[in-house]
């Protein structure tokens, strides 16, 4: 049986879960007081304005998400604490597989909610855009732990960056299309796609982002993951 592209799988699983970051973003800012779950940078630059005064933007919001998506990324951090950051992107582990299960049923969770609760107040708001800011920070450490370069599914500005300076810079072979240029593709259709479903209802969008990450999970759980090796015991190996 052909062994699966390893180093392929988990550049699609990061690109699927960039994606989930661009539907609940749409969901965060257009469906929860304006509040982004997954760019920490707009939630720190609405939060600024928000405290001038501007425009009579939320304060609230933005600060309770950045706690919640701190708080997720620290969490993840303590669970893959021995795992260094840039290790092989191919390798995947059952605390990955563990940690991203969580964050999927909490988005499952939060579907189940938007379906029972047709009309949400500021307060709710704010706890469902918390608790998908935490998912959402869950997501980048774990990402950050896998190291697929170009890959950090929450932010494309540094990869826009990238893709500007070093790989249009070079004119290289697929400067045009590559995995910078679809991280930032994927993250755009993902807004894309859920703003268009948050005006069916906000549970679809939720459904959505739920859905990619139990199928990138699986995806990593049986593909991805390192299969350790039983070593054979002292008796068998005398008895053999």
């Amino acid at each position: 049986m052909r062994q699966p592209d390893r180093p392929q799988l988990a550049l699609a699983s990061m690109i699927a879960l960039t994606f989930v970051t661009g539907v609940v973003d749409a969901v965060g800012f257009l469906g929860l007081d304006r509040v982004f779950t997954g760019n920490m940078t707009g939630n720190i630059v609405i939060l600024g304005m928000g405290v001038a005064g501007a425009d009579e933007l939320p304060v609230l919001g933005p600060a309770v998400a950045l706690a919640g998506f701190t708080a997720g990324a620290f969490a993840a951090g303590w669970v893959l604490r021995d795992r260094p950051a840039g290790s092989p992107a191919s390798t995947w582990d059952l605390r990955v597989t563990v940690l991203l299960s969580v964050g999927a049923a909490v988005l499952l969770a939060l579907t189940v909610v938007a379906v029972v609760m047709e009309n949400f107040g500021t307060h709710m708001q704010v706890v469902i855009a918390t608790a998908i800011a935490a998912v959402m920070g869950q997501q980048a450490m774990v990402a950050r732990k896998l190291a697929v370069k170009d890959m950090t599914t929450v932010v494309v500005t540094s990869t826009l960056t990238s893709l500007a300076g070093e790989t249009w810079v070079r004119g290289t072979s697929g400067a045009i299309v590559n995995r910078r240029f679809s991280a930032i593709l994927v993250i755009f259709l993902g807004a894309l796609a859920g703003a268009a479903l948050l005006q069916i209802h906000m549970a679809i969008p939720l459904g959505v982002a739920a859905a990619g990450t139990v199928v990138v999970v699986i995806t990593g759980h049986l593909l991805l993951r390192e299969k350790r090796v039983r070593r054979p015991d002292f008796a068998e190996t005398n008895r053999s």
